[in-house]
C-alpha cells in the first residue's frame, strides 16, 4: 500500500534516517519503507515529502520532469529589481565543481515577512544590516541551489524554507509536524496523473489526510 507523508522539516535535521543523531528518526515512528523524495539541507527548513511510491519518487527527482518548488528565503540586504531579474533569467553557480547556469525562475520581493513558525535557533540579528524575504520558484533542484543563487546576485541567504511543491504546501503546519495524505490528494496537489508516470505501479489508496502523532522511530 502506498503511503504519503508531508513533514515540516525543522532546522538542524538531516533529510535521512541513517545516523545516530539529528536525523528523521527523531521526528516520529514512520513506516520503515517510506523515504524522503529529494532532500533539504540540514540548515534548511520546510516541506519534505516522504513516500514508498517509487514511481512518484522517480518522477519528482528526474531532471526531465520539472516541477515547481517555491522557497521563502530571508536574505541579507534588500534585493533591487536588477537582482530579482537576474534570479529569474538565471545565474551562474557551481554544481559538482563545474559552472552551471540555472534555468528560468520566478522571483518576488515580499513586502512583509511571511507568517512562519520561529526557527530554533533564530538567525543572528544584526541591527546595522537590513534583511528581506524573497519568494523564489524553481523547476529544478541542484545542491544548495537557492543559497548559491542569492549569493551570486549579492544577497546571501540567512534562512531558507521550502514552502511548496506545485500546489502542495506546508500552510498551517507547525515545525516538525507530519501529516498523512491520500494518494489522490497528493497527486492532485502535485498536478500529476498516476497513469502518465513512466513507471506505472499499483497500490492502495492511502488512509486519508490526518494529523500524525509523533513517536520515536525504532530504526529501519
Amino acid at each position: 500500500m502506498f503511503r504519503y507523508f508531508v513533514l515540516y522539516k525543522p532546522f538542524g535535521i538531516l533529510s535521512q534516517f541513517s545516523g545516530e543523531a539529528h536525523t528523521l528518526k527523531a521526528i516520529g515512528d514512520l513506516p520503515s519503507d517510506v523515504y524522503p523524495v529529494g532532500r533539504l539541507d540540514k540548515d534548511s527548513e520546510g516541506l519534505l515529502l516522504l513516500t514508498n511510491d517509487k514511481a512518484l519518487n522517480h518522477h519528482l527527482l528526474h531532471p526531465q520532469f520539472g516541477h515547481r518548488r517555491t522557497y521563502l528565503a530571508q536574505v541579507e540586504g534588500a534585493p533591487d529589481e536588477a537582482a530579482l531579474r537576474s534570479l529569474e533569467s538565471g545565474v551562474a553557480i557551481k554544481v559538482d565543481g563545474k559552472v552551471y547556469h540555472t534555468k528560468p525562475a520566478k522571483a518576488n520581493l515580499k513586502n512583509n515577512a511571511p507568517l512562519l513558525p520561529e526557527r530554533d535557533p533564530p538567525i543572528r540579528y544584526r541591527k546595522t544590516v537590513p534583511d528581506a524575504w524573497v519568494e523564489l520558484t524553481l523547476i529544478e533542484g541542484k545542491n544548495r541551489q537557492v543559497r548559491k543563487m542569492t549569493a551570486a546576485v549579492g544577497y546571501p541567504t540567512l534562512r531558507l524554507v521550502r514552502w511548496s511543491m506545485e500546489d502542495l504546501t506546508i500552510a498551517g503546519f507547525e515545525v516538525g509536524e507530519v501529516r498523512e495524505f491520500e494518494k489522490e490528494e497528493i497527486y492532485k496537489c502535485l498536478r500529476l496523473n498516476p497513469s502518465n508516470l513512466q513507471a506505472k505501479t499499483t497500490g492502495g489508496q492511502g488512509r486519508g489526510k490526518k494529523p500524525f502523532s509523533p513517536k520515536r522511530r525504532k530504526g529501519r
